[in-house]
Order: structure tokens, then sequence, then C-alpha cells
């Protein structure tokens, strides 16, 4: 089993994966800003931390095999997740990432499509920087997950699709993915690593 930390473990995406971590005998130190929201339960070391104070956050990931970073972009840029989880000595570095860098069967990036939600596009960015960072990183290992165009709170199926860089989309014409199923694919990326210093993305 290994010692994983959430960065940004309270959110939609960061509250899944310590459930699906838990579910399967890891430990998890979950670190938010503000932890109100977690428990204190067996296996669960919770940890109050500003992600943007570098020294806070390399001492809370401190001992652990692997860090998820969780955290919305446009507050966290990668300069501040990848300098504290290399002097931490973790291993490991898996990014919640976003769906505005997959690529469309025509060509071109989700975000720079026609109809791309305003409102969406400085955190699809800023997720789009955070890869391209990534992929210029020599030392860590790392893996970026993009989820599905939409991002939904429906139940934990365990049915889904894994691609690379482009955007997967259903028979029906849909690209979705739930919280729950994301977790799955992201902590079986944890168990059995099959996309070192890659980004892929699940879907139905």
């Amino acid at each position: 089993m290994s010692k994983i930390a959430i960065i940004g473990a309270t959110g939609r995406a960061g509250s899944q994966l310590l459930e699906e971590a838990l579910r399967r005998g890891h430990t998890v130190t979950a670190i938010a800003r503000n932890t109100d929201k977690l428990a204190v339960r067996p296996g669960v070391t919770v940890k109050q931390v500003d992600a943007l104070d570098a020294n806070a956050l390399e001492q809370a990931v401190s001992g652990s095999d692997v860090v998820i970073s969780a955290a919305q972009f446009a507050t966290l840029p990668a300069s501040a997740v990848i300098g504290p989880v290399k002097k931490a000595g973790a291993k490991r570095l898996l990014v919640v990432g976003g769906a505005g860098s997959l690529l469309l069967p025509g060509g071109g990036r989700v975000i720079d499509s026609e109809g791309f939600p305003a409102e969406y596009k400085a955190e699809a960015s800023a997720g789009a920087a955070f890869l391209d960072t990534l992929r210029q990183e020599k030392e860590l290992d790392w893996t970026f997950l993009s989820p599905s165009a939409e991002f939904v709170e429906t139940e934990r199926t365990g049915t889904f699709r894994v691609g690379l860089d482009d955007l997967l989309v259903s028979s029906e014409g849909r690209s979705w993915i739930s919280f729950a199923d994301y977790a799955i694919a992201l902590i079986d990326e944890v168990e059995t690593p099959k996309h070192s210093r890659q980004r892929f993305t699940v879907g139905y």
C-alpha cells in the first residue's frame, strides 16, 4: 500500500480520490487550505496548509510515496507544486488535469474550439500551462490525467475508457466522466503505473 498525499483534498475531485484511496487500503495525507470538511478517521492525516507556502507544502508531503495535486490550476501553478514535491523526496506526482488541452478529432485543442465557455477559459489555460511545464520536467516522475469535457457528480460505475491526448466522446456524442470513476482511473495509475511522464484521459 502507498502513502498518498492529496493537495486539494476537500474539492470535488480531491474528496473522491481520498475515498477511493482509503477504499483500497492506502494511507492518505489530506492537504487543504481549510480542513473543516475533513473528518478525523483511520488512515487519514489531515494537514491545513496554504499550498502556495513552499516550505509548508514540502513538509506536508514529506514521507509520501505519491503526491496528487487536485487543486485549481488558476490558484496553484506547476512551479508551486513541483519544487516542494521534489525537495520532499516524493517519487511521483499525479495531477488532476483539465479537458481543455485535449485534442479534437479535427485537430486543435478543446480550449481553442469555437464556443468554449468563456468562464472556464482562465482555468483551462492555466491547466494547459501546467501540463506544458510538466512536459519540460526531467527529474520527477509525473502523470497528468485529463477528464472528459463534462466532469460530473454521478455514480461510481467502474466502467470507462482510457485514452491519451484525444478527447473521448461516447457513441451518443457526449464527452463525460464522473468524479468517482475518474478517481478509480487515477488510483489505478497510483497502483499500476502505465503513463509515466505522460498525459492520459478517461471517459465513457
